[in-house]
């Protein structure tokens, strides 16, 4: 699958969602999770399984471009497709184990 992510630095503040280029979005067509840096691209692939009116050719082209952010960002992904996200079982960590 062609990805159409790629990296964009702004200097200064962005204001708005709208000053991004469609190629920083996991999402192109749809301008669905943005991804300029690690913390957005870990974001993109938490809420990958959670984003509505895109077809499975839109998902396979989000996780393409999530992958390839992932990669420059240094991200290391446990799933390899996006049917892997959201299907793994939450395991409780020892700090929530003590709130308990």
């Amino acid at each position: 699958m062609k990805t159409t992510w790629k990296p964009h630095e702004k200097h200064g503040r962005l204001t708005k969602q709208s000053d991004l280029p469609d190629s920083v979005f996991a999402f192109p067509k749809q301008r669905k999770e943005p991804m300029t840096d690690a913390t957005h691209v870990r974001t993109a692939m938490a809420r990958m399984d959670q984003v509505k009116d895109v077809s499975a050719a839109d998902r396979d082209l989000a996780f393409a471009n999530i992958k390839k952010a992932a990669e420059y960002y240094g991200i290391k992904l446990s799933e390899t497709s996006w049917r892997d996200v959201g299907v793994h079982p939450q395991t409780i960590t020892a700090a929530r184990k003590k709130r308990r």
